[in-house]
């Protein structure tokens, strides 16, 4: 239910806006203080009411396909447009969350931008089961592994290995050390893209690449069921582990500060898919540059998470399970 709501949506606002198309294309305004406090998620899983704000405005995405950018008419009170299903109904925004007519939808919890799974199981579990699996059988006549590092590329790319670190959605290292590692035409088409967002101001900010199997093995065990659309299947390996997927964003290049998303990275929540209505007008327009630049070099974004991209000939390499050291003496 919820991606065909987000994807009804796209009539009001695509996902790629025209503007991306002309060169000095400029980042949209900064929404008003006076409806950031509104931006959110209301009522429940199973009848939502999204609030973001689109050119300076607070609109309202209700039941499906009813997006409307609501009418000011007092203080925390909205109205509907004639247009809208709902016309004439009012929003009165309450402490808790909002009325609309008498009907009372509480504000929900906004996701942690720094995601934390439910470890399904205790990491030295989780290591002892990788440790004894094997990854699968990869067919003949695939590419041989071509893998170039990118911390060695000629572009001021940025990264932020989370699996290296304890700042990720298991909260523990996972790589033995900070490695980027995609086949050579992925690598290719990363300093392209990098080079083309330059005329906007923005640089790309690498989170993840090629990734050993087991560790895909790992977050498979590690993640609830109801969140595995997140996670890849270890029986068949990830688009990662043929080093042909990248997980990333964008840097300022004035500031050197990463750009501010619609959700944090590896967050497991519904501000993950590409085509979320919700959050603001610049944080909208930043995701769709950077898919804009992926997808015109021979990405495509991957359905549920807005920073994963796959390249166009991951079915031609094998999965891999390769550790960063075995990657780095050859």
């Amino acid at each position: 239910m919820i991606k065909l709501l987000l994807l009804l949506s796209l009539a009001a606002e695509p996902p790629i806006a025209p503007g991306l198309l002309e060169k000095g294309a400029t980042l949209p305004p900064p929404p008003p203080q006076a409806i950031l406090k509104y931006l959110g998620e209301y009522g429940s899983e199973a009848k939502k009411i999204y609030l973001a704000e689109r050119g300076g405005k607070l609109t309202c995405l209700i039941d499906s396909t009813d997006l409307s950018e609501l009418e000011p008419t007092g203080r925390g009170r909205y109205h509907f447009p004639k247009a809208s299903r709902h016309a004439g109904a009012e929003i009165r925004m309450e402490a808790k969350g909002l009325r609309l007519g008498k009907e009372f939808y509480p504000r929900l919890p906004e996701p942690n931008r720094n995601f934390r799974v439910e470890m399904q199981k205790p990491l030295e579990e989780l290591l002892k089961i990788a440790a004894a699996s094997a990854a699968p059988t990869q067919p003949e006549g695939l590419l041989p592994p071509d893998l170039v590092d990118l911390r060695g590329l000629p572009a001021a790319i940025h990264f932020d290995i989370r699996y290296a670190t304890a700042n990720n959605f298991m909260a523990a290292p996972l790589y033995s050390k900070a490695g980027a590692f995609a086949q050579r035409p992925v690598a290719e088409a990363l300093v392209e893209a990098h080079r083309w967002l330059a005329q906007f101001g923005y640089g790309l900010l690498i989170h993840d690449a090629y990734r050993p199997w087991k560790v895909t093995k790992m977050f498979w065990e590690a993640t609830p069921v109801r969140q595995r659309n997140f996670v890849a299947n270890p029986a068949t390996g990830s688009r990662h582990n043929r080093g042909c997927a990248i997980d990333l964003s964008m840097y300022d290049l004035k500031t050197g500060q990463a750009v501010e998303t619609v959700s944090g990275y590896d967050e497991m929540s519904d501000r993950a898919y590409p085509e979320y209505p919700g959050g603001t007008s610049q944080q909208r327009w930043l995701r769709g540059l950077l898919r804009k630049a992926l997808e015109d070099r021979g990405f495509k974004v991957n359905s549920d998470e807005w920073w994963h991209f796959d390249y166009k000939d991951w079915s031609r390499y094998p999965v891999m399970d390769l550790s960063f050291e075995q990657l780095g003496s050859r």
